[in-house]
Formats: structure tokens, sequence, C-alpha cells
């Protein structure tokens, strides 16, 4: 077959202008796509949520590519064992509870599970800011292409709606930053402020970060390493079970949040009421 350049240039044109604008009114927006945020897509488009998410570099993956030093192999616990054997991604026990993975085979696996669910995933895209209501409710993100932020180029961004949103940027709880700088001290945690994250201690960190991964705002929740940046404990190094537990915990909160809503309006709507 004699292939034309300009039907090559009009598919990839249509049918990513298709998927964008599709894309304009989601359930779940995703800032960060490391291993929690794709995680959390994977499974919030496996329970038939919309979801997009948006992650800043060419690469999905987050520090999973580099493992520990540039060695490509990750760690993660049982716990999370299960998660990867979900994906059928291989698992070697170096000691009792300590499992390794590729870490590149790891990042290609969540990325295509993500994307086969039905996830929205839009690379090189950062969200720069967050729409929010006249009350100062979040209900969806500002967004522009990462080139467009590097070039500190005077360009216009757009707006996407979402009912919730999920701050997956890691150590640099990028949403977390946006609602100071806009709203003030609003964080739930004690200061209203971000705590910070502490030293490595693997431990601590991967024994609260379930527990950190929780709402910090409006309709706003926090995943990941960002988590633990948020409410302060320590960050964990190249063992990444933290990561997908994280994940899998935000997507189950927002999951059983839009579940009671759809009750809620399906329970208004069968009483006559707006």
């Amino acid at each position: 077959m004699k292939l034309n350049d300009i039907v090559i240039s009009r598919a990839i044109i249509d049918e990513f202008r298709k998927t964008l604008v599709d894309s304009l009114e989601v359930d779940v927006c995703i800032a960060g796509g490391g291993p929690a945020g794709m995680i959390a897509a994977y499974h919030l488009a496996k329970a038939g949520y919309k979801v997009n998410l948006y992650e800043r570099k060419l690469s999905l993956g987050g520090g999973m590519w580099g493992g520990g030093m540039m060695f490509n192999k990750i760690v993660v616990q049982e716990e999370s064992r299960q998660i990867l054997k979900r994906f059928n991604i291989k698992t070697n026990e170096y000691k009792k509870g300590y499992y390794v993975a590729d870490s590149v085979a790891t990042v290609g696996a969540l990325a295509y599970n993500a994307s086969n669910a039905g996830a929205n995933i839009f690379n090189l895209m950062s969200v720069e800011d967050v729409k929010v209501s006249r009350d100062n409710d979040v209900n969806g993100v500002v967004i522009n292409w990462s080139s467009v932020e590097l070039a500190k180029l005077h360009v216009d961004p757009i707006t996407v709606s979402s009912k919730y949103l999920v701050d997956a940027t890691g150590h640099a709880c990028e949403i977390a930053n946006i609602l100071l700088k806009r709203i003030g001290d609003c964080l739930l945690t004690e200061s209203g402020r971000i705590v910070g994250e502490g030293s490595m201690n693997a431990d601590h960190a991967e024994s609260v970060i379930e527990e950190n991964t929780r709402e910090i705002y409006r309709h706003v929740y926090t995943a990941g390493m960002s988590a633990n940046a948020v409410f302060g404990t320590n960050r964990m190094g190249p063992i990444f079970g933290g990561m997908l537990l994280s994940g899998r915990k935000v997507a189950q909160l927002i999951i059983d949040r839009l579940k009671r809503e759809a009750k809620t309006d399906k329970k208004y709507a069968i009483a006559g009421k707006p």
C-alpha cells in the first residue's frame, strides 16, 4: 500500500481532537502520571468513570523508571505484590517479604492497563491551575502544554470540568501548592498548609501512606508521595508498594463518593425535587 503523508497527519489530528473534546467534562482528573496516578486511573476507569490523567513529562512513571540510583529494579511488599500480579508483572522474592520487579516492565504494564481500561492519558500537559465555583469548590483543572510552561510563553490555557481532582504530583504536591496560592491556608492539615516531607525512613513512610491518602480540600484528594509530603511524613526511596496501594485507595475513596452521590441524585429525581 502506498502511504499518504497527509492522511497520516489527518489521522493523528482528528483522533487526538476527538479524545480531547470528549475529555472536557469528566468525573475525575488526576495530576501526575507516576505509579499512584496510573493505578488510580486504572481503577476509576475500570469502574466505569471518565478519568483524565495529566503528565507534564514525555513519559509516565515518575521515579519508577530509574529504580534505585539508575538500577532499574524496584522493591514492593507482599500487599502490593498482589497488585503487580494482577497485571502479570513478574516479581522475584529476594528475601521473605521483599519482592523485586523490573521497573521498565512495571511502568509499561501500568500505563497500558490504565489506558486499556479507558483512562484518557495526556502526556506533555501540565495542570497549571484549578477551576473553582463562586464558593471556591474545586470543579476542574486548567491545563496547558508543558512546553508553553517551560518556555514561559504567554499562551492562555483551556479548562476541563471534573467532579474530583487527585494530586499525584509526587514530592512537589503541586495541586496542594496551587490551592494555597489561590485560596490561602485551606488544606485539611493542622496548620492548613503543607507540612512537608521528612528524611528517608522507608518503614514509617510505607506504613502511613494509605492513611495519608485522603481528601485535602473539598473534592481534592492526594495520593502517592504527595500524600506524605502534605501530611508531613518521611520519604521512602525505591520501594514502590505504598505508591500502588495509595493509588488504589484514592480510587476507591472517590468511587464510593461518586456512588453515594448517584444514589442521592436518583433519590431526588424519584421525589421530583430539583
